[in-house]
């Protein structure tokens, strides 16, 4: 990152990064535009919502149709039910968090991992960084990009929060791509790094002002656009290079713009009477 006294805003000045942010902009003010966000703008927000949670489930490698998440109400059991069980506590948790957030990212980080957790995975390791020696259960991930230790860990989330308390002019899609990606690199949990991630992405595109309504599911653009494409992206942010930095970013608006067509999409089916 740059050692400039808003590292953020920095990183708004890489190739290409200006540009997404402005196509996220210009997509963003469309939707909340839409003649329905007028009416029912509670029903965009909870279909976006659940939307979104199926999208992060996916990446974390629960890839169930919209209709099925829609449809069951049992999510206790092991394996893909509990992950998409988890996704769904973590996108209604998230709305709950903005004020927290905005006095202490890591308090909320480690609420986060413990309504993913449910209580039930980790042991003495839930809703806390890991500690040295701690094994972490991340399969999207893998071996390809290496893990920091503990220490790292530590003195990182520290810097991030940090960043965040001391506050920035970057646009709200660069410091959302820094968030989620600097989770995804750490891992600092023993298990659901991803879905932590995605849901920490989501408080910062709200509680910026860009998505005030948390109608712009950026979940369900990284599902969409793959599972490859995203960790291709991940380790440009890893590298930390300008290049692999503007990179990630991209990735992450394109996400946000493709949410946004499909909240569009929920708009127009509910002008039409289909949703």
């Amino acid at each position: 990152m740059s050692t400039s006294a808003d590292p953020l805003a920095a990183l708004a000045g890489l190739p290409g990064v200006a540009e997404s942010v402005n196509a996220v902009r210009k997509a963003v003010d469309r939707v909340y535009g839409h003649r329905v966000m007028r009416r029912r703008s509670n029903e965009v927000t909870s279909e976006a919502a659940l939307r979104g949670a199926r999208g992060s489930a996916a990446l974390a490698g629960a890839d169930w149709a919209l209709e099925e998440v829609r449809r069951r109400t049992d999510f206790g059991t092991e394996g893909e039910p509990r992950t998409v069980g988890a996704a769904l506590r973590l996108t209604a948790e998230a709305g709950q968090l903005l004020n927290i957030w905005r006095q202490s990212p890591l308090r909320v980080l480690a609420r986060l991992h413990l309504v993913a957790a449910g209580g039930a995975e980790g042991g003495e390791g839930v809703g806390r960084p890991r500690q040295s020696g701690e094994p972490v259960d991340e399969p999207l991930i893998g071996s390809d990009l290496p893990l920091p230790g503990a220490d790292e860990v530590a003195g990182r989330l520290d810097g991030l929060a940090r960043l965040l308390l001391m506050g920035s002019e970057a646009p709200a899609l660069v410091t959302a791509a820094v968030v989620h990606g600097e989770l995804l690199a750490l891992r600092p949990f023993v298990s659901r790094n991803g879905l932590v991630a995605r849901a920490a992405e989501r408080i910062v595109l709200v509680g910026s002002g860009l998505d005030p309504k948390s109608i712009c599911p950026a979940e369900v653009g990284y599902a969409e656009l793959g599972v490859a494409p995203y960790m291709a992206a991940l380790e440009g942010y890893a590298s930390g290079t300008p290049e692999g930095m503007a990179v990630w970013i991209a990735h992450c608006g394109r996400a946000v713009e493709l949410g946004v067509r499909e909240s569009t999409a929920v708009c127009e089916a509910l002008q039409r009477g289909a949703a």
